[in-house]
């Protein structure tokens, strides 16, 4: 596949770089990070959301979107890897609204949507259960009764909008949308290691839910959430792959400038192969996410592949680059003040947030036959 930017994406990427260069410093970030609050800068999200208009990258106009596909939300995803935004933009653009674009009726999408593009309603998935697995995170019975509890729920805290993964009583998977505020709703927000990115446990104490909460027109949801899981790993891929990418910046800064027997570390032959190492894997990081954005927006029948793909490379890169940049960083690299234990915590986060690598490359190896011919 030959993939380079259209005119169009190239000015997303340059816009959205420079929004973030101006706004999102380190500064700012830890501020963010350290507030008691809502754990990101409400003003900076109305500006990402209304001025930028970014709410809305992947889907159609009726919605207020700009229809530039899972390319262009993978575009600014990269960007916010980055410089490690603190923002409840994924949780909210990056899944729920994938969820509510993907197994919502008509009516549901043009109520629940806008509000998410616009920046008004923050929504959170709450996908999983609290154990390890792919646990639903509740149960929904026949009586639209929503019990049981979900964690690791990006943003729960923060979230107006809360898009459940529930198992039906009668078998098969229903998703809801449901504001977060109802009666016997409950959210617990976690101190996690990643303060850039805060976990809530949400749990759902027989929940009386209406038909219209439910997505949908009553089927069965199982394969819109396998979806809407895949299209988030893409998406999660695209953020590892530019964290990856800045991490790889700052340590060639840092080698550039520390001296060490009168002469710039950098020079050294050691660290030379360890950054032309790191380089590679950011290479190939990027590629891996384009590529499988590209997957979605021709509907590919390899859009599963191609997630697990991109999902376990660049989840390991992102790690591993993280890892390197504080060795190579020295002692500096170990202290709070410096940003490279923030790229580390980000990328261990995030390399269990949609499931590890592991797991990932467990599904390719059933995908080819491997699982059948053992």
């Amino acid at each position: 596949m030959q993939f380079t930017f259209s005119e169009e994406e190239t000015l997303l990427q340059q816009s959205v770089s420079g929004f973030l260069a101006s706004h999102a410093g380190s500064a700012a970030i830890r501020k963010a990070m350290e507030d008691d609050g809502a754990g990101y800068d409400p003003a900076l999200w109305r500006a990402t959301m209304d001025e930028m208009g970014l709410g809305g990258i992947a889907l159609p106009p009726r919605h207020g979107g700009a229809e530039m596909g899972q390319v262009g939300l993978a575009i600014v995803m990269m960007e916010m890897g980055r410089v490690l935004l603190p923002s409840p933009y994924f949780s909210s653009v990056g899944m729920a609204a994938q969820a509510i674009a993907l197994a919502g009726t008509d009516a549901q999408q043009d109520a629940l949507l806008p509000g998410i593009v616009s920046g008004e309603t923050i929504a959170a998935m709450a996908w999983r259960g609290t154990g390890r697995g792919q646990a639903p995170a509740a149960r929904l019975d026949d009586g639209l009764r929503l019990t049981g509890a979900a964690g690791f729920v990006p943003f729960g805290h923060a979230a107006d909008l809360l898009v459940v993964a529930a198992q039906r009583d009668g078998g098969g998977i229903a998703l809801a949308a449901l504001p977060a505020d109802m009666p016997g709703i409950a959210v617990e927000r976690h101190v996690s290691m990643d303060l850039t990115r805060p976990l809530s446990t949400v749990r759902f104490d027989n929940v009386a839910l209406l038909q219209e909460h439910v997505l949908g027109s009553g089927g069965d949801a199982s394969a819109a959430l396998a979806r809407t899981l895949d299209l988030a790993r893409i998406a999660l891929a695209a953020e590892q792959a530019g964290g990856a990418e800045a991490v790889l910046d700052l340590t060639v800064a840092y080698t550039k400038d520390r001296v060490q027997f009168g002469r710039p570390i950098g020079s050294f032959q050691a660290l030379k192969h360890r950054m032309a190492d790191m380089m590679v894997e950011v290479e190939t990081a990027r590629t891996a996410a384009y590529y499988s954005a590209c997957i979605v927006d021709e509907g590919s029948d390899e859009l599963e592949e191609a997630a697990a793909i991109a999902a376990s490379y660049c989840s390991e890169a992102f790690m591993d680059c993280a890892g390197n940049a504080i060795q190579l960083h020295g002692g500096i690299g170990f202290t709070w003040e410096h940003d490279a234990h923030l790229y580390f915590k980000r990328a261990r986060a995030d390399a269990v947030l949609l499931d590890d690598a592991a797991s990932q490359r467990e599904r390719i190896a059933g995908m080819i036959g491997l699982e059948r011919a053992a």
